[in-house]
């Protein structure tokens, strides 16, 4: 009796110890799952970077995570080489995505190069054709290499590695202006955020925050190179970044970064990076913490318009070019000209009043407010 009482208090025990193992196990695998789920918002394997290249006055940005590899917009015509000799320092290979935020050439015009250059997945462009010359050439590069042209729609996910992005611009499908088709997009890895807008101005801006998308960030690719045409203060605090990267060419024509969007990011206490004094940025993300390959700048000074931009005056007769169906009146060395239809197209001397007088407004992009 008593050996069986010690069997059956033996058996207990077992029992009691396996209750304990697969309740363990249980809370363990539970534990696990959360874990997991925090472990890809921040336990990456790889690390990503973040490269905003200087190519002066455009914008282009090469995004690496292991063997995985983006690039968003391939500055003048003139920068296709310097891009490209840029991807090959960095051995990139192959490119899983390429993102021509919109047809203006200081966006896409090296973009024909990176394309004979390299194979990609996918091509990214706004459903936005323009008769130029440059926009030719990247669609023609893209047919020679037997590449379909995607036009992206928002809320559109994808993946690249272990980071990924959502589309969350253009919004609409008609506007007067070329930059507010900019393609937008929020890329996320672990914990860290950037946020890509192209060129995209106070219209998309307003679009993105009416799309009930998150838009906070950690990094914030200054839109249309600081222009005060975008970053408006309820975007800015909408996105409301610890990091901003404004890309422009030292000394451009247009004055930017414009002193209206220094103010705004200085007043948020975001820390600013530009190419103009800079050069090339790369940010590094483990997928909790950003690092720089250098310090923030410690220069708030605004650039000054330069040439034509400089001299323009609203009261003094001079040469402009207008666009009698959009009613804007532009600058003659303008780049939205190159997208401009013949029969559109319409040179005058006049003064700024006399034009508004006539229903015509300033083009933003060459002269302004």
């Amino acid at each position: 009796m008593k050996g069986k009482k010690k069997y059956a208090g033996f058996c207990l025990g077992i029992m009691f110890i396996a209750a304990l193992y697969f309740t363990g196990c249980a809370d363990m695998q539970n534990e696990g799952g959360q874990k997991g789920n925090s472990s890809s918002k921040a336990e990456m394997q790889e690390e990503l970077e973040v490269h905003f290249i200087d190519v002066g006055q455009g914008d282009s940005t090469l995004i690496q995570t292991g063997d995985h590899a983006m690039l968003i917009d391939a500055g003048e015509n003139e920068k296709g080489i310097d891009v490209k000799e840029y991807l090959d320092s960095q051995h990139v290979e192959k490119l899983d995505y390429i993102i021509c935020t919109h047809p203006d050439s200081d966006h896409i015009g090296g973009m024909d190069i990176v394309i004979d250059a390299f194979d990609s997945d996918m091509i990214f462009m706004p459903d936005l054709k323009k008769d130029t010359r440059t926009y030719d050439e990247v669609i023609d590069s893209a047919k020679e290499k037997q590449e379909k042209i995607h036009y992206p729609k928002v809320s559109e996910e994808y993946s690249l590695g272990e980071a990924k992005f959502t589309v969350v611009a253009p919004n609409s499908a008609d506007y007067s202006n070329s930059n507010n088709y900019s393609i937008g997009i929020l890329l996320e890895y672990g914990e860290n955020k950037f946020l890509f807008v192209g060129d995209a101005e106070e219209e998309s801006e307003e679009e993105m925050m009416g799309n009930d998308m998150d838009l906070d960030a950690d990094v914030y690719k200054v839109s249309h190179h600081g222009s005060s045409t975008g970053t408006s203060e309820a975007f800015l605090r909408e996105v409301s970044p610890d990091y901003a990267v404004i890309s422009c060419g030292e000394g451009n024509s247009y004055g930017h970064p414009h002193a209206e969007v220094l103010n705004e990011l200085r007043a948020e206490g975001v820390k600013v990076f530009r190419t103009d004094e800079q050069g090339t940025i790369v940010a590094t993300s483990d997928g909790k913490e950003i690092k720089w390959n250098m310090s923030s700048s410690e220069d708030w000074v605004a650039g000054e318009p330069t040439g034509s931009v400089a001299g323009k005056a609203k009261e003094t007769m001079q040469s402009y070019v207008l666009n009698t169906n959009t009613k804007k009146y532009h600058l003659p060395d303008c780049s939205s000209l190159e997208g401009m239809k013949k029969e559109n197209r319409e040179e005058r001397k006049a003064t700024e009043e006399e034009l508004k007088k006539e229903g015509y407004s300033p083009c933003q992009k060459c002269i302004g407010d």
